[in-house]
């Protein structure tokens, strides 16, 4: 081929397509390279004999079973259930600690009211709060609610309150000169600047939110990523187990993606670091 018949080819644009591949390439390999390699992995040792398929089936045969769960409606329907959950809880928490976050944050009088009651609560696990929450609530949903509420409540709390307290003083001084209202120095300063921390502590409290509805689940549920995963256990089918942690990881997956994508939308205006050679 001769050189003006290469540069016509450049020209049009066809000699870039490997070097796009390559970089589609590499982008794949760098987010699920990893992944990839450890089911590989977990492959070739179980195809091996070096992991007991009563311990720890393959990879294959987990697959199988999650297309089997699909195509029967039991996944879906676990999932539906464990979905409607988290989502109540979660909202119930992240508008109370939001909300109670900003006003401990602003008022130095209420912190000092509840902060010793939250260091106490704070360290309690959610799972403990199971014999109550069943004579609180009952067995029904407002129990299982009640538990994933208690789990991402507190994380959301004190984010929200650290945020509102890391405002600059520079901002408090400089809007105590100007003699601006309190109601819109809240609203224009410190509440904006609060935010990015803010949807931190959503994002950690929807994380606790989805590990702790297999606690809740544990309260008389018949339905829930929660209970496949204790039917499992029950009858020994850890491909059970498997799936539905795995059912749980890309809820958590996408449902963090969907708070990531509310953040930036909120915040544009933020510049942050994404770390070493990130473009």
């Amino acid at each position: 081929m001769s050189t003006n018949q290469i540069a016509k080819l450049a020209l049009r644009g066809e000699y870039a397509l490997p070097a796009r591949a390559r970089r589609l390439l590499l982008a794949f390999l760098h987010r699920f390279g990893l992944p990839l390699a450890l089911i590989a992995l977990w492959q070739l040792l179980s195809g091996a004999g070096f992991i007991s398929p009563a311990l720890l089936p393959s990879p294959l045969y987990v697959a199988e079973t999650v297309v089997y769960l699909l195509d029967s409606g039991d996944l879906w329907r676990h999932v539906s259930a464990s979905g409607q959950r988290v989502i109540q809880g979660y909202l119930l928490a992240a508008l109370l600690a939001v909300a109670l976050g900003i006003a401990i944050g602003i008022f130095h009088s209420l912190d000092r009211f509840v902060d010793l009651l939250i260091q106490i609560l704070k360290p309690v696990p959610p799972i403990a709060w199971i014999p109550l929450a069943i004579l609180w609530f009952g067995i029904d949903e407002g129990a299982k609610i009640f538990i994933i509420a208690l789990g991402a409540f507190f994380p959301i709390l004190v984010s929200t309150v650290d945020a509102i307290r890391q405002t600059d003083k520079r901002y408090v001084e400089l809007a105590r000169a100007l003699e601006l209202p309190r109601r819109l120095f809240i609203l224009k300063i410190m509440l904006p600047g609060a935010l990015p921390q803010v949807m931190s502590g959503l994002r950690l409290g929807l994380a606790l939110a989805w590990m702790c509805v297999v606690a809740a689940e544990l309260i008389a549920a018949s339905s829930g990523i929660g209970f496949l995963i204790m039917d499992g256990r029950a009858v020994s089918q850890a491909d059970l187990v498997l799936a539905g942690m795995l059912a749980l990881g890309v809820l958590g997956k996408i449902t963090d993606d969907a708070l990531r994508y509310l953040e930036r939308r909120l915040i544009r205006w933020r510049s942050q670091f994404n770390g070493l050679g990130a473009a």
